[in-house]
Protein backbone atom coordinates (compact mmCIF):
# COMPACT_ATOMS: atom_id res chain seq x y z
CA UNK A 1 0.00 0.00 0.00
CA UNK A 2 1.36 3.36 -1.00
CA UNK A 3 1.77 5.77 1.90
CA UNK A 4 0.24 9.25 1.73
CA UNK A 5 2.57 12.23 1.70
CA UNK A 6 1.55 13.14 5.25
CA UNK A 7 2.20 9.60 6.52
CA UNK A 8 5.59 9.59 4.83
CA UNK A 9 6.35 12.99 6.35
CA UNK A 10 5.36 11.74 9.80
CA UNK A 11 7.69 8.72 9.55
CA UNK A 12 10.54 10.96 8.43
CA UNK A 13 9.83 13.32 11.33
CA UNK A 14 10.06 10.45 13.83
CA UNK A 15 13.36 9.33 12.28
CA UNK A 16 14.63 12.87 12.57
CA UNK A 17 13.68 13.12 16.24
CA UNK A 18 15.47 9.87 17.02
CA UNK A 19 18.62 11.12 15.30
CA UNK A 20 18.57 14.55 16.92
CA UNK A 21 17.79 13.29 20.44
CA UNK A 22 20.52 10.63 20.36
CA UNK A 23 22.85 13.36 19.12
CA UNK A 24 21.78 15.54 22.07
CA UNK A 25 22.75 12.76 24.47
CA UNK A 26 26.21 12.47 22.89
CA UNK A 27 26.70 16.25 22.95
CA UNK A 28 25.58 16.47 26.57
CA UNK A 29 28.22 13.87 27.41
CA UNK A 30 31.04 15.92 25.85
CA UNK A 31 29.99 19.40 27.06
CA UNK A 32 32.09 19.17 30.26
CA UNK A 33 35.23 18.92 28.09
CA UNK A 34 34.76 21.64 25.45
CA UNK A 35 32.70 24.73 24.66
CA UNK A 36 29.75 25.13 22.30
CA UNK A 37 31.85 26.71 19.54
CA UNK A 38 34.32 23.83 19.52
CA UNK A 39 31.52 21.28 19.44
CA UNK A 40 29.78 23.06 16.56
CA UNK A 41 33.01 23.36 14.57
CA UNK A 42 34.10 19.73 14.86
CA UNK A 43 30.66 18.18 14.54
CA UNK A 44 29.71 20.55 11.71
CA UNK A 45 32.93 19.84 9.81
CA UNK A 46 32.53 16.07 10.17
CA UNK A 47 28.89 16.24 9.09
CA UNK A 48 29.79 18.44 6.11
CA UNK A 49 32.41 15.95 4.91
CA UNK A 50 29.98 13.04 5.32
CA UNK A 51 27.16 14.80 3.47
CA UNK A 52 29.47 16.03 0.71
CA UNK A 53 30.74 12.49 0.02
CA UNK A 54 27.22 11.06 -0.09
CA UNK A 55 25.83 13.90 -2.22
CA UNK A 56 28.70 13.69 -4.69
CA UNK A 57 28.33 9.93 -5.03
CA UNK A 58 24.58 10.35 -5.64
CA UNK A 59 25.20 13.25 -8.03
CA UNK A 60 22.82 15.31 -5.88
CA UNK A 61 25.11 18.24 -5.13
CA UNK A 62 23.81 21.62 -6.23
CA UNK A 63 26.07 24.52 -7.15
CA UNK A 64 27.33 26.72 -4.30
CA UNK A 65 25.21 29.59 -5.65
CA UNK A 66 22.21 27.64 -4.34
CA UNK A 67 23.23 28.82 -0.89
CA UNK A 68 22.55 32.39 -1.89
CA UNK A 69 18.92 31.73 -2.67
CA UNK A 70 17.06 33.71 0.01
CA UNK A 71 15.16 30.74 1.48
CA UNK A 72 18.24 28.49 1.69
CA UNK A 73 20.35 31.23 3.26
CA UNK A 74 17.57 32.06 5.73
CA UNK A 75 17.24 28.40 6.68
CA UNK A 76 20.96 28.16 7.41
CA UNK A 77 20.79 31.31 9.53
CA UNK A 78 17.86 30.05 11.60
CA UNK A 79 19.47 26.61 11.91
CA UNK A 80 22.71 28.08 13.27
CA UNK A 81 20.84 30.34 15.70
CA UNK A 82 18.77 27.41 17.00
CA UNK A 83 21.88 25.26 17.41
CA UNK A 84 23.79 27.89 19.38
CA UNK A 85 20.88 28.48 21.75
CA UNK A 86 20.08 24.80 22.29
CA UNK A 87 23.67 23.61 22.75
CA UNK A 88 24.27 26.43 25.21
CA UNK A 89 21.41 25.10 27.32
CA UNK A 90 22.11 21.39 26.94
CA UNK A 91 25.08 21.31 29.29
CA UNK A 92 23.17 23.13 32.05
CA UNK A 93 19.82 21.33 32.33
CA UNK A 94 18.69 17.67 32.20
CA UNK A 95 18.16 16.16 28.75
CA UNK A 96 14.50 15.45 29.49
CA UNK A 97 13.87 19.05 30.57
CA UNK A 98 15.44 20.47 27.41
CA UNK A 99 13.47 18.08 25.21
CA UNK A 100 10.27 18.91 27.11
CA UNK A 101 10.58 22.64 26.51
CA UNK A 102 11.36 21.91 22.87
CA UNK A 103 7.97 20.24 22.52
CA UNK A 104 6.32 23.65 22.30
CA UNK A 105 7.78 23.85 18.79
CA UNK A 106 4.85 22.15 16.98
CA UNK A 107 2.43 24.77 18.28
CA UNK A 108 4.68 27.56 17.03
CA UNK A 109 5.15 25.84 13.66
CA UNK A 110 1.44 25.13 13.24
CA UNK A 111 0.53 28.72 14.03
CA UNK A 112 3.09 29.93 11.51
CA UNK A 113 1.88 27.47 8.86
CA UNK A 114 -1.71 28.61 9.30
CA UNK A 115 -0.84 32.33 9.28
CA UNK A 116 1.88 32.47 6.63
CA UNK A 117 1.45 29.37 4.45
CA UNK A 118 -2.35 29.16 4.48
CA UNK A 119 -2.43 25.47 5.44
CA UNK A 120 -5.84 24.21 6.65
CA UNK A 121 -5.99 23.31 10.33
CA UNK A 122 -9.29 21.91 11.64
CA UNK A 123 -10.53 22.51 15.16
CA UNK A 124 -9.86 18.92 16.21
CA UNK A 125 -6.18 19.16 15.26
CA UNK A 126 -5.94 22.55 16.94
CA UNK A 127 -7.45 21.00 20.07
CA UNK A 128 -5.03 18.06 19.98
CA UNK A 129 -2.03 20.38 19.60
CA UNK A 130 -3.21 22.64 22.43
CA UNK A 131 -3.72 19.61 24.67
CA UNK A 132 -0.20 18.54 23.79
CA UNK A 133 1.05 21.97 24.83
CA UNK A 134 -0.76 21.56 28.17
CA UNK A 135 1.11 18.28 28.58
CA UNK A 136 4.39 20.11 28.00
CA UNK A 137 3.44 22.65 30.66
CA UNK A 138 2.77 19.82 33.11
CA UNK A 139 6.28 18.51 32.45
CA UNK A 140 7.90 21.92 32.85
CA UNK A 141 5.75 22.99 35.82
CA UNK A 142 6.62 26.67 35.25
CA UNK A 143 7.31 28.80 38.30
CA UNK A 144 9.79 31.43 39.46
CA UNK A 145 12.48 28.78 39.89
CA UNK A 146 11.82 27.33 36.44
CA UNK A 147 12.79 30.34 34.34
CA UNK A 148 16.53 29.85 34.32
CA UNK A 149 18.78 31.32 31.66
CA UNK A 150 19.29 27.83 30.22
CA UNK A 151 15.51 27.39 29.88
CA UNK A 152 15.29 30.71 28.07
CA UNK A 153 18.01 29.51 25.67
CA UNK A 154 15.79 26.55 24.76
CA UNK A 155 12.80 28.87 24.27
CA UNK A 156 14.94 30.96 21.91
CA UNK A 157 15.90 27.79 20.10
CA UNK A 158 12.19 26.93 19.69
CA UNK A 159 11.43 30.19 17.90
CA UNK A 160 14.48 29.86 15.65
CA UNK A 161 13.67 26.25 14.79
CA UNK A 162 10.06 27.14 13.98
CA UNK A 163 11.23 29.83 11.58
CA UNK A 164 13.70 27.34 10.07
CA UNK A 165 10.98 24.77 9.41
CA UNK A 166 8.62 27.28 7.85
CA UNK A 167 11.39 28.55 5.58
CA UNK A 168 12.23 24.95 4.58
CA UNK A 169 8.74 24.63 3.13
CA UNK A 170 9.47 27.60 0.85
CA UNK A 171 12.72 26.25 -0.62
CA UNK A 172 12.39 25.52 -4.34
CA UNK A 173 11.60 21.90 -5.15
CA UNK A 174 14.63 21.69 -7.47
CA UNK A 175 17.07 22.20 -4.60
CA UNK A 176 18.19 18.80 -3.31
CA UNK A 177 17.69 17.96 0.36
CA UNK A 178 21.32 16.83 0.57
CA UNK A 179 22.49 20.28 -0.52
CA UNK A 180 20.35 21.96 2.13
CA UNK A 181 21.78 19.54 4.72
CA UNK A 182 25.32 20.27 3.56
CA UNK A 183 24.87 24.04 3.73
CA UNK A 184 23.31 23.75 7.20
CA UNK A 185 26.17 21.63 8.52
CA UNK A 186 28.78 23.91 6.97
CA UNK A 187 27.02 26.94 8.45
CA UNK A 188 27.24 25.36 11.90
CA UNK A 189 30.94 24.66 11.42
CA UNK A 190 31.69 28.25 10.37
CA UNK A 191 29.65 29.68 13.25
CA UNK A 192 31.41 27.32 15.66
CA UNK A 193 34.84 28.45 14.48
CA UNK A 194 33.88 32.08 15.11
CA UNK A 195 32.56 31.26 18.60
CA UNK A 196 35.46 29.18 19.95
CA UNK A 197 37.46 32.13 21.28
CA UNK A 198 34.52 34.11 22.74
CA UNK A 199 33.32 30.93 24.47
CA UNK A 200 36.62 30.23 26.21
CA UNK A 201 39.10 29.01 23.61
CA UNK A 202 40.14 25.63 22.23
CA UNK A 203 40.32 22.74 24.71
CA UNK A 204 42.58 19.67 24.24
CA UNK A 205 40.72 16.59 23.02
CA UNK A 206 41.18 12.84 23.44
CA UNK A 207 40.58 10.24 20.75
CA UNK A 208 37.40 9.20 22.53
CA UNK A 209 35.97 12.71 22.22
CA UNK A 210 36.68 12.74 18.49
CA UNK A 211 34.89 9.41 18.11
CA UNK A 212 31.90 10.67 20.08
CA UNK A 213 31.66 13.77 17.90
CA UNK A 214 31.97 11.57 14.79
CA UNK A 215 28.97 9.58 16.07
CA UNK A 216 27.14 12.86 16.72
CA UNK A 217 27.84 13.99 13.14
CA UNK A 218 26.22 10.81 11.75
CA UNK A 219 23.20 11.28 14.01
CA UNK A 220 22.90 14.93 13.01
CA UNK A 221 23.07 13.93 9.35
CA UNK A 222 20.16 11.54 9.88
CA UNK A 223 18.25 14.25 11.74
CA UNK A 224 18.97 16.96 9.16
CA UNK A 225 18.11 14.87 6.15
CA UNK A 226 14.95 13.35 7.61
CA UNK A 227 13.52 16.66 8.86
CA UNK A 228 14.21 18.47 5.58
CA UNK A 229 12.50 15.69 3.65
CA UNK A 230 9.63 15.65 6.16
CA UNK A 231 8.98 19.39 5.96
CA UNK A 232 9.01 19.25 2.17
CA UNK A 233 6.73 16.21 1.94
CA UNK A 234 3.41 16.89 3.69
CA UNK A 235 1.45 19.51 5.58
CA UNK A 236 3.50 21.13 8.33
CA UNK A 237 0.47 21.33 10.63
CA UNK A 238 0.08 17.53 10.44
CA UNK A 239 3.75 16.57 10.55
CA UNK A 240 4.84 18.91 13.35
CA UNK A 241 3.16 17.03 16.25
CA UNK A 242 5.32 13.98 15.57
CA UNK A 243 8.20 15.89 17.09
CA UNK A 244 6.69 14.70 20.35
CA UNK A 245 8.29 11.29 19.82
CA UNK A 246 11.60 12.85 20.81
CA UNK A 247 10.31 12.82 24.39
CA UNK A 248 10.44 9.02 24.42
CA UNK A 249 14.08 9.12 23.37
CA UNK A 250 14.98 11.95 25.74
CA UNK A 251 13.41 10.33 28.80
CA UNK A 252 14.92 6.93 27.98
CA UNK A 253 18.41 8.26 27.31
CA UNK A 254 18.25 10.57 30.32
CA UNK A 255 17.44 7.60 32.55
CA UNK A 256 19.91 5.10 31.09
CA UNK A 257 22.86 7.36 30.30
CA UNK A 258 22.63 10.21 32.83
CA UNK A 259 20.60 8.69 35.64
CA UNK A 260 17.85 11.32 35.29
CA UNK A 261 14.76 9.70 36.80
CA UNK A 262 11.49 11.20 35.51
CA UNK A 263 8.92 12.10 38.16
CA UNK A 264 5.16 11.59 38.01
CA UNK A 265 4.65 15.03 36.46
CA UNK A 266 6.98 14.26 33.57
CA UNK A 267 5.38 10.85 33.00
CA UNK A 268 1.87 12.36 33.04
CA UNK A 269 2.79 15.22 30.74
CA UNK A 270 4.63 12.94 28.34
CA UNK A 271 1.61 10.63 28.10
CA UNK A 272 -0.65 13.59 27.26
CA UNK A 273 1.76 14.91 24.63
CA UNK A 274 2.16 11.55 22.90
CA UNK A 275 -1.59 10.90 22.99
CA UNK A 276 -2.25 14.24 21.32
CA UNK A 277 0.19 13.41 18.52
CA UNK A 278 -1.42 10.01 17.95
CA UNK A 279 -4.88 11.58 17.91
CA UNK A 280 -3.74 14.11 15.32
CA UNK A 281 -2.52 11.24 13.15
CA UNK A 282 -5.89 9.49 13.56
CA UNK A 283 -7.86 12.61 12.63
CA UNK A 284 -5.79 13.17 9.50
CA UNK A 285 -6.39 9.60 8.33
CA UNK A 286 -10.12 9.96 9.01
CA UNK A 287 -10.25 13.28 7.16
CA UNK A 288 -8.59 11.72 4.12
CA UNK A 289 -11.07 8.87 4.25
CA UNK A 290 -13.91 11.37 4.17
CA UNK A 291 -14.94 10.90 7.80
Amino acid sequence: MKLSTNTTGAILMMMSMAGFTCNDAVIKAVTPYMNVGQIMLIRGAMTSILVYMIARRMNALDHIRTLFQPMVALRVLFEVTAAIAYLSALGQIPLGNAASILQSLPLAVTLGAALFLGEPVGWRRWTAIIVGFIGVMIIIRPGPEGFTLASLYVVGSVFSAAARDLVTKRIQAGVSSLSVTLFSAAGNAVAGALLIQPFGGWQPMTGELYWLLALASVLVFIGYQAIIMAMRTGEISFIAPFRYTSLLWAVGLGLVVFGEVPDIWMVTGTAIVIASGLYTFYRENKRRAGG
